[in-house]
């Protein structure tokens, strides 16, 4: 599992990595089962305090993405079918995260455009 957190970005890290890990999990990158590292260890590889690590997975505990247990850690949770607000939702976080990168890198939004329709054809159909 590799996460990037951007310090410079204007998107908070909680935001960052919250959603990154809710695109892997609707993904399918992260299965149902996998458990994420504890809290201390994530918080200390990223160099994040680990109370931004415990929201990012109460958010994620509350979308139903993943479930928090004593003892068993972290776990993320089967996929379910979401509501189409809940999608477009997921697609506009995305789409930001995308904007925010693509700026960041000095991109303008003809150029991002075009990379993401060169690329859309090369992704798996689900």
């Amino acid at each position: 599992m590799i996460l990037d957190v951007d310090l410079t970005s204007p998107v908070p890290p909680f935001e960052q990595l919250r959603r990154q890990l809710a695109s892997m999990i609707t993904a399918g990158t992260l299965p149902a089962g996998h458990r994420l590292p504890p809290i201390r260890q994530l918080a200390g590889d990223l160099r994040l305090a680990p109370g931004t690590i415990a929201r990012v997975y109460k958010e994620l505990e509350a979308q139903g993405l993943v479930t928090s247990r004593v003892r068993t850690g972290t776990v993320v949770q089967a996929p379910r079918r979401q509501p189409a607000a809940a999608t477009r939702d997921q697609l506009d976080d995305a789409a930001r995260g995308y904007a925010a990168t693509a700026r960041r890198l000095g991109s303008d939004l003809d150029a991002a455009i075009a990379r993401l329709r060169a690329t859309w054809p090369s992704l798996p159909a689900d």
